[in-house]
C-alpha cells in the first residue's frame, strides 16, 4: 500500500462509524474522507464498507483492515510513548496514574516535583481502568491490590496503606457507636456498590455486616469517604485520609487484614530513563511523610 493516508482514513471511519466522526478525528473535511474511502476501495478492488443512513459499517474485508490498522496504531503509540520518555533532562511530559482517592497525596508531590523542574508538563491520570504502560499511556503508575503481573513492567513495593473504620461526630450523635462487631446489625454502614470488590476491607465488611445494614453504597473510595464525612454511616477510610478530618472517630482498632499494598509500576523501556528515575526517587522520599 503506497498511500497510508487512505489506510488511516479507512481505519477511523471503521472506528467511528461515520464520515463526519472520522473527519473530526483526522481534522479534515468530510469530502476528503469520502474521497480516500472511494480511492482505497478502487485500488484494492474490494468493498470495505456498507453505506447506510446511520453511517458506515465495515464489511468482512473492512474488519480485516481495521485489525491491521489497529495493531499498527498501537505499535506507533507505543513507540511515541517510549520516545517521549527518553533523554537526560527532566522535561517534556511526565504522565503519572493512580486511583483518584490518592490525589490528596499525589497532587502535592507532583506540584513540588514540577517546581523543581519547571520545563516539565505534568499529566495526572486517575480512574479505575489500568492505563497501558506498554503503549506509553503513562510513565509511572501507582497501583493498589495484588502485585501487578503485566509482562515487561517493572514492579516495586511502594507502601502499605493502613485502613480504619470511621464514623463522623454527626453520625455518633444520632446513632452512637457500636459496642462491638455483634452490634453492627444495629448500625448503618457505607460500602462499595460492587459486591465483588476484592479490596480486603470490602471483603471483611461483607463478611461481618448484614447486607441490609450497608445502607449507603458508592462506586469508589473517594465517594465512600465523602459519605462517611457527611454522616451517612460507618465506613472504611485510609488512615492518612481520616487524619485530615478531626470530626471523624475510629470505631474500633484497625485489623491488619484491612491494609492494602501500593505498588510502583513502570515499563521496562522507560524505567531507567533519567526522568522516571528522578521522579521515583522524589516520590519515595515524599511518601515517607504521607502516613500519620
Amino acid at each position: 500500500m503506497d498511500n497510508w493516508d487512505e489506510v488511516r482514513t479507512a481505519y477511523q471511519v471503521a472506528r467511528m462509524g461515520t464520515v463526519s466522526g472520522a473527519a473530526e478525528v483526522l481534522g479534515v473535511h468530510h469530502a476528503t474522507v469520502i474521497r480516500h474511502i472511494d480511492a482505497i476501495e478502487a485500488r484494492l478492488k474490494v468493498k470495505l464498507f456498507q453505506r447506510h443512513a446511520r453511517g458506515y459499517t465495515p464489511t468482512e474485508a473492512g474488519e480485516d483492515l481495521l485489525r491491521v490498522a489497529q495493531a499498527t496504531e498501537d505499535q506507533f503509540n507505543q513507540l511515541v510513548g517510549r520516545l517521549k520518555g527518553r533523554g537526560d533532562d527532566v522535561s517534556g511530559e511526565l504522565v503519572v496514574t493512580s486511583l483518584a482517592s490518592l490525589a490528596p497525596l499525589v497532587v502535592p508531590t507532583l506540584t513540588a516535583f514540577q517546581q523543581d523542574h519547571p520545563d516539565l508538563i505534568v499529566r495526572y491520570l486517575t480512574g479505575d481502568r489500568l492505563f497501558r504502560l506498554e503503549y506509553g499511556e503513562a510513565h509511572v503508575a501507582i497501583r493498589a491490590g495484588a502485585a501487578p503481573d503485566q509482562p515487561d513492567n517493572v514492579v516495586q513495593p511502594f507502601m502499605t496503606q493502613e485502613v480504619g473504620l470511621y464514623a463522623s461526630q454527626d453520625y455518633i450523635a444520632r446513632r452512637g457507636l457500636p459496642v462491638g462487631v455483634e452490634d453492627f446489625p444495629n448500625h448503618a454502614f457505607v460500602g462499595a456498590d460492587d459486591e465483588n470488590s476484592r479490596a480486603p476491607f470490602s471483603r471483611w465488611l461483607r463478611a461481618n455486616v448484614p447486607a441490609e445494614a450497608i445502607t449507603f453504597r458508592c462506586s469508589n473510595n473517594f465517594t465512600v469517604a465523602e459519605a462517611v464525612l457527611a454522616g451517612a454511616g460507618i465506613g472504611f477510610m485510609a488512615r492518612w485520609e481520616a487524619a485530615r478530618h478531626p470530626q471523624l472517630q475510629e470505631v474500633m482498632e484497625p485489623l491488619p487484614e484491612w491494609a492494602g499494598n501500593l505498588w510502583l509500576v513502570t515499563h521496562v523501556d522507560l524505567h531507567r530513563t533519567n526522568k522516571v528515575q528522578t521522579f521515583l526517587k522524589f516520590l519515595k522520599e515524599q511518601a515517607k511523610g504521607w502516613l500519620p
